[in-house]
């Protein structure tokens, strides 16, 4: 098998830009999906549920686009089409979701309505993501992933940081934040269709930009069978199912994938409680039909954007660690200090401290896990398959967490902000569990 060469910076970095359309879209559903359904009549103790479909269709699609994109070969390269189809189902779901209130439809349908549009989002950013995951494994040898998975983690955070902004920087503007009891603000729908626009954008110029491996090429770097007189490239070595891969997953795969467990737990009762726990924690309100739930609810778009700041500057930082081992679970632990703070600021200029630390656990959780993983699958093959079973490690935790958030908030008194002292010792877990990791060596 021949050494992949090195990448230029310049191509390292479109291998991963278009993942900046993709995270606005991301982003703005993290930071609004519960500011919709709250707005829609959803109760706190259920809200979590709501929770369940971003994870729950992760795993379902990720690992199908992985599979089939292993086998696939076009005009456009073997990832990128999953990656234009995705991205064009997100642009039109983008535009129905925050009208799920404005169709005159009861609350109870209402939800529905937005239960369906929230599945058909989540199923189409999970196609888009993935591709640039199997882009950087496919092209980037081992020397420089770490780089590229940093460059990947700096290019989507900074996406974060525009949709997280949005609803915040529209009110500024002059458009509405406040709507009839039901119906969710002009300034959250304005934002939606915003950053649908520049989705497209951006897929058009990953299109164009990148150039996948004709499957020879591919063949010679990845140990793959090219198959001339299909097209294609098929780095699948005999077929597998999945369990079977999963049986013979290197020890890293599941080392990593324990650390990833509490880590996802705690990101997942961030997007679900944050706007409750500063409306009642700042705001000193819990009715979400009031201006003083929407304007905190835009406050929580502010502190995600200065979490994506310092996960953005921190993930500069992590490229200069050469203990990587080190510097994931320290970055976990300064996340896990950052969520014990939340529930204690009464002003909201004060939480720009705590998020910023949460930031650097949130730059380790994107840049480390899928970096130590692919240096340790190369030569399985079947990498695309592996690279979706492995977003099972990020899927299953959400699930699990949100089935029980109902529940673990009954037991800390039904008062939200105390899930932040929840999040912050399933980071501390994480952090722990990073020193079962063995490492493969360069």
């Amino acid at each position: 098998m021949k050494q992949k060469p090195n990448l230029s910076f310049w191509k390292l970095w479109n291998l991963s830009f278009g993942f900046f359309g993709v995270q606005i879209a991301y982003s703005l559903q993290s930071a609004n999906i519960t500011r919709i359904f709250a707005t829609l009549g959803a109760d706190p103790h259920s809200l979590s549920f709501f929770w369940i479909l971003p994870p729950l269709m992760g795993i379902i699609v990720q690992p199908i686009v992985g599979t089939c994109s292993d086998r696939t070969w076009c005009r456009l390269g073997r990832r990128i089409p999953y990656l234009f189809i995705g991205s064009a189902v997100a642009v039109a779901v983008m535009c129905l979701l925050p009208n799920a209130g404005s169709f005159g439809m009861a609350a109870g349908t209402a939800m529905i309505f937005g239960l369906v549009a929230l599945m058909f989002l989540d199923t189409s950013i999970n196609m888009a993501m993935q591709p640039f995951k199997m882009l950087v494994g496919d092209m980037v040898n081992e020397k420089q992933k770490s780089l590229a998975y940093s460059i990947q983690s700096f290019v989507c955070n900074s996406g974060g940081l525009i949709g997280y902004i949005f609803p915040f920087l529209f009110t500024a503007l002059g458009i509405s934040n406040i709507a009839p009891k039901g119906v969710i603000p002009d300034s959250v729908v304005y934002s939606f269709y915003v950053g649908a626009a520049i989705l497209v954008l951006c897929v058009a110029y990953t299109t164009v930009k990148v150039k996948e491996w004709p499957p020879e090429v591919y063949a010679e770097y990845n140990e793959a069978k090219a198959d001339n007189s299909k097209g294609k490239a098929d780095d699948s070595k005999g077929k597998a199912g999945w369990l079977t891969l999963l049986r013979n997953a290197p020890s890293v795969f599941w080392k990593v994938g324990a650390v990833q467990f509490f880590c996802w737990a705690a990101f997942m009762y961030m997007w679900t409680y944050t706007n409750g726990t500063l409306a009642e924690t700042v705001w000193h309100t819990t009715d979400t039909s009031s201006p003083a739930y929407q304007e905190a609810s835009n406050w929580v778009g502010v502190v995600f954007f200065w979490q994506t700041v310092g996960s953005v500057v921190w993930a500069m930082v992590l490229a200069r660690f050469k203990n990587m081992k080190f510097a994931y679970a320290l970055s976990l632990a300064i996340g896990a200090v950052g969520f014990a703070m939340v529930p204690f600021m009464g002003d909201k200029n004060l939480l720009v401290l705590p998020f910023l630390l949460i930031g650097c656990a949130w730059a380790a959780m994107l840049a480390m896990p899928f970096a130590f993983v692919t240096n340790a699958l190369e030569g399985y093959g079947h990498k695309g398959a592996y690279l979706g079973l492995f977003n099972g490690t990020i899927c299953v935790p959400q699930i699990i967490a949100a089935a029980l958030g109902g529940v673990i908030l009954s037991l800390v008194g039904s008062v939200q902000s105390n899930m932040m002292l929840v999040a912050a010792a399933c980071l501390v877990a994480g952090a722990a569990c990073v020193g079962g990791i063995k490492l493969k060596k360069a």
